[in-house]
């Protein structure tokens, strides 16, 4: 079954289509929907374009068609539940790119294990004006410490400012686990640089250091799908990249008219991602 695309000429960036967008999500589909599949999703909408403002959607919407699936799940704050939105193939990625879904934000675990996650996610936050030397040589500090600890490192421009460095894991453990596990490593990567890294939360304690983030570890968080958009000026794109890749690329270097053009000529270095899961243990 297709999927109609209203207002395909409507813009949704400067000068980038709805039209374009929902190409775009057809063409990366492939390499995307493994990142995405039985993950309860966070949606971020942007119905009149990044210039106005957009929205998070948790909630499957009461007009979503009965064959795309969804996952009824616990609200974090343990009131109720929410039928969160799941994306399985490609006809779903290209219904919810037609209701202006910018942003893919899945979870760490799947729907039906949702509390053991599968990922561990490191977030390189840097403020503005950060040297782009520093945010690279944390990315690799942070590779290195994952070695250490036992687990296989991924690392994914964001996008925005910064990287993620990721690890998959073999869904033993369950979130408070994992989240001690990785503020741990955070703590460690962070003493070994202080003047340049923090794990501080608040802001206003942080100064121009990187922040070091792990609050994406918990039930019910999430952290951007791989070949997701990004609603920022240009399209970028949040992309997967080899380790050696770091010291050549900046966290914003792929967009939606370029992204394809590397994948023509590269798989997704994710791709075999789940064979490398490791185990955490209580710390």
């Amino acid at each position: 079954m297709t999927v109609t695309i209203s207002n395909p000429d409507k813009q949704l960036y400067e000068g980038i289509s709805k039209g374009e967008v929902l190409d775009y999500y057809r063409d990366v589909a492939e390499v995307m929907l493994p990142h995405l599949h039985d993950r309860p999703l966070t949606l971020r909408r942007f119905p009149d374009g990044i210039g106005k403002p957009g929205f998070f959607q948790q909630q499957a919407g009461e007009h979503f068609p009965d064959w795309l699936r969804t996952a009824d799940l616990p609200r974090r704050d343990g009131d109720g539940s929410l039928r969160h939105p799941l994306c399985q193939d490609e006809r779903s990625l290209r219904y919810l790119a037609n209701q202006a879904v910018l942003e893919f934000h899945p979870w760490l675990s799947t729907a039906d294990a949702p509390e053991n996650p599968t990922r561990l996610v490191l977030d390189l936050d840097p403020p503005d004006g950060v040297d782009l030397a520093d945010l690279r040589k944390a990315a690799r500090g942070a590779a290195d410490l994952f070695r250490q600890a036992g687990l296989t490192p991924y690392a994914q421009t964001t996008g925005g400012r910064g990287f993620h460095i990721v690890a998959p894991l073999d869904g033993r453990a369950d979130y408070e686990v994992v989240r001690a596990f990785a503020r741990e490593l955070a703590s460690q990567l962070a003493g070994t640089a202080p003047d340049k890294l923090t794990t501080e939360q608040r802001k206003n304690k942080r100064g121009d250091r990187i922040f070091l983030d792990v609050n994406r570890n918990a039930f019910g968080q999430t952290a951007i799908c791989p070949y997701s958009l990004r609603s920022r000026p240009g399209a970028p794109v949040a992309t997967p990249i080899d380790l050696d890749e770091i010291g050549r690329v900046t966290p914003a270097k792929y967009t939606l008219h370029n992204v394809r053009r590397r994948l023509a000529g590269k798989s997704d270095p994710w791709a075999d991602m789940s064979k490398h899961a490791g185990a955490v243990t209580a710390v």
